[in-house]
Protein backbone atom coordinates (compact mmCIF):
# COMPACT_ATOMS: atom_id res chain seq x y z
CA UNK A 1 0.00 0.00 0.00
CA UNK A 2 1.24 3.30 -0.66
CA UNK A 3 1.92 5.72 1.59
CA UNK A 4 -0.50 8.53 0.58
CA UNK A 5 -3.35 5.80 0.29
CA UNK A 6 -1.74 4.20 4.41
CA UNK A 7 -2.22 7.80 5.61
CA UNK A 8 -5.30 8.44 4.05
CA UNK A 9 -6.82 4.83 5.37
CA UNK A 10 -5.92 5.74 8.95
CA UNK A 11 -7.67 8.94 9.04
CA UNK A 12 -10.82 7.37 7.32
CA UNK A 13 -10.67 4.66 10.22
CA UNK A 14 -9.34 7.40 13.18
CA UNK A 15 -13.28 9.21 11.37
CA UNK A 16 -14.84 6.10 12.23
CA UNK A 17 -13.79 5.54 15.29
CA UNK A 18 -14.34 8.94 17.03
CA UNK A 19 -17.70 9.63 15.69
CA UNK A 20 -18.55 5.86 15.95
CA UNK A 21 -19.81 5.19 12.85
CA UNK A 22 -19.89 1.44 12.72
CA UNK A 23 -23.00 1.22 10.68
CA UNK A 24 -25.17 0.10 13.88
CA UNK A 25 -28.65 1.64 14.30
CA UNK A 26 -28.70 3.56 17.56
CA UNK A 27 -31.45 4.64 19.79
CA UNK A 28 -31.88 8.48 18.89
CA UNK A 29 -34.35 10.91 19.34
CA UNK A 30 -32.99 13.24 16.87
CA UNK A 31 -36.19 12.73 14.55
CA UNK A 32 -38.11 14.38 17.17
CA UNK A 33 -35.72 17.17 17.70
CA UNK A 34 -35.61 17.95 14.15
CA UNK A 35 -39.29 17.45 12.99
CA UNK A 36 -41.15 17.99 16.03
CA UNK A 37 -44.33 19.08 13.87
CA UNK A 38 -44.42 16.17 11.38
CA UNK A 39 -44.06 14.28 14.28
CA UNK A 40 -47.39 15.29 16.41
CA UNK A 41 -48.83 15.32 12.91
CA UNK A 42 -48.35 11.68 12.45
CA UNK A 43 -49.52 10.97 16.10
CA UNK A 44 -52.80 13.02 15.04
CA UNK A 45 -52.80 11.11 11.80
CA UNK A 46 -52.36 7.67 13.89
CA UNK A 47 -55.78 8.99 16.26
CA UNK A 48 -57.76 9.84 13.89
CA UNK A 49 -57.85 6.89 11.85
CA UNK A 50 -57.66 4.65 14.96
CA UNK A 51 -61.31 6.65 16.07
CA UNK A 52 -62.57 6.16 12.29
CA UNK A 53 -61.09 2.06 12.33
CA UNK A 54 -62.98 2.16 15.92
CA UNK A 55 -66.64 3.39 15.62
CA UNK A 56 -66.92 1.81 12.15
CA UNK A 57 -68.29 -1.95 12.28
CA UNK A 58 -66.47 -3.12 9.61
CA UNK A 59 -63.01 -1.73 10.86
CA UNK A 60 -62.78 -2.52 14.43
CA UNK A 61 -61.75 -6.07 14.38
CA UNK A 62 -58.93 -5.36 12.43
CA UNK A 63 -57.41 -1.88 14.33
CA UNK A 64 -54.81 -3.90 15.93
CA UNK A 65 -53.29 -4.14 12.25
CA UNK A 66 -53.49 -0.32 12.53
CA UNK A 67 -51.44 -0.31 15.86
CA UNK A 68 -48.87 -2.84 15.06
CA UNK A 69 -48.22 -1.10 11.59
CA UNK A 70 -47.96 1.96 13.17
CA UNK A 71 -45.28 0.76 16.28
CA UNK A 72 -43.37 -1.51 13.68
CA UNK A 73 -43.05 1.68 10.64
CA UNK A 74 -42.80 4.77 13.30
CA UNK A 75 -40.36 2.48 15.04
CA UNK A 76 -37.90 3.52 11.92
CA UNK A 77 -37.58 7.38 13.20
CA UNK A 78 -36.23 6.59 16.23
CA UNK A 79 -32.76 4.98 14.67
CA UNK A 80 -29.84 6.37 13.44
CA UNK A 81 -27.18 4.72 11.79
CA UNK A 82 -23.92 6.14 11.16
CA UNK A 83 -22.44 4.35 8.42
CA UNK A 84 -18.53 3.95 7.86
CA UNK A 85 -16.40 5.72 5.78
CA UNK A 86 -14.38 3.22 3.79
CA UNK A 87 -11.31 4.18 1.49
CA UNK A 88 -13.02 1.51 -1.03
CA UNK A 89 -15.85 3.87 -1.78
CA UNK A 90 -14.48 7.00 -2.76
CA UNK A 91 -15.00 7.56 -6.27
CA UNK A 92 -17.33 4.36 -5.94
CA UNK A 93 -21.11 5.65 -7.99
CA UNK A 94 -23.11 2.69 -6.40
CA UNK A 95 -26.03 2.15 -4.25
CA UNK A 96 -23.42 2.94 -1.23
CA UNK A 97 -23.81 6.61 -2.07
CA UNK A 98 -28.15 6.25 -1.33
CA UNK A 99 -26.92 5.66 1.84
CA UNK A 100 -23.92 7.70 2.94
CA UNK A 101 -23.55 10.11 0.04
CA UNK A 102 -20.34 11.51 -1.43
CA UNK A 103 -19.16 12.07 2.12
CA UNK A 104 -15.60 12.09 0.66
CA UNK A 105 -16.29 14.96 -1.47
CA UNK A 106 -18.47 17.16 1.07
CA UNK A 107 -16.01 16.44 4.05
CA UNK A 108 -12.38 17.96 4.39
CA UNK A 109 -9.50 16.31 5.58
CA UNK A 110 -7.82 17.43 9.01
CA UNK A 111 -4.88 19.58 8.43
CA UNK A 112 -2.69 16.66 10.60
CA UNK A 113 -3.25 14.06 7.08
CA UNK A 114 -2.41 16.60 5.28
CA UNK A 115 1.01 17.68 7.51
CA UNK A 116 1.42 14.04 7.45
CA UNK A 117 1.73 13.51 3.96
CA UNK A 118 4.35 16.16 3.61
CA UNK A 119 6.26 15.05 6.46
CA UNK A 120 6.68 11.30 5.32
CA UNK A 121 10.06 10.60 3.94
CA UNK A 122 8.22 7.86 1.89
CA UNK A 123 6.09 10.11 -0.28
CA UNK A 124 7.84 11.22 -3.12
CA UNK A 125 8.29 14.96 -3.80
CA UNK A 126 6.45 15.89 -6.89
CA UNK A 127 3.24 14.38 -5.16
CA UNK A 128 4.34 16.66 -1.69
CA UNK A 129 4.49 19.74 -4.14
CA UNK A 130 1.29 18.83 -5.70
CA UNK A 131 -0.35 18.69 -2.67
CA UNK A 132 0.80 21.95 -1.91
CA UNK A 133 -0.20 23.48 -5.28
CA UNK A 134 -3.70 21.90 -4.15
CA UNK A 135 -3.65 23.30 -0.83
CA UNK A 136 -3.18 26.87 -2.31
CA UNK A 137 -5.69 26.91 -4.78
CA UNK A 138 -8.19 25.67 -2.53
CA UNK A 139 -7.67 26.29 0.56
CA UNK A 140 -9.48 22.85 2.18
CA UNK A 141 -9.05 19.99 1.05
CA UNK A 142 -11.52 17.10 0.69
CA UNK A 143 -11.11 13.49 0.67
CA UNK A 144 -11.68 12.79 -2.16
CA UNK A 145 -8.49 15.46 -3.39
CA UNK A 146 -5.88 13.40 -1.19
CA UNK A 147 -7.47 9.89 -2.89
CA UNK A 148 -6.30 11.84 -6.16
CA UNK A 149 -2.80 12.45 -5.13
CA UNK A 150 -2.89 8.61 -3.66
CA UNK A 151 -3.53 7.42 -7.25
CA UNK A 152 -1.42 9.43 -8.34
CA UNK A 153 1.04 7.81 -6.28
CA UNK A 154 0.45 4.64 -7.43
CA UNK A 155 0.24 5.19 -10.86
CA UNK A 156 2.68 3.92 -13.13
CA UNK A 157 4.95 6.48 -14.70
Amino acid sequence: MAEIQRLLTSTIDELNHTEKRDNRPRFSISFIRRFPGLFVAMYLGFLATWIVMYRSETLADSQWLLVVLFIVLNGFFFFDVAPRYRYEDIDVLDFRVCYNGEWYNTRFVPIELIDSILQSPQVAEPQKAQLQKMVATKGELSFYDIFTLARSETAPA
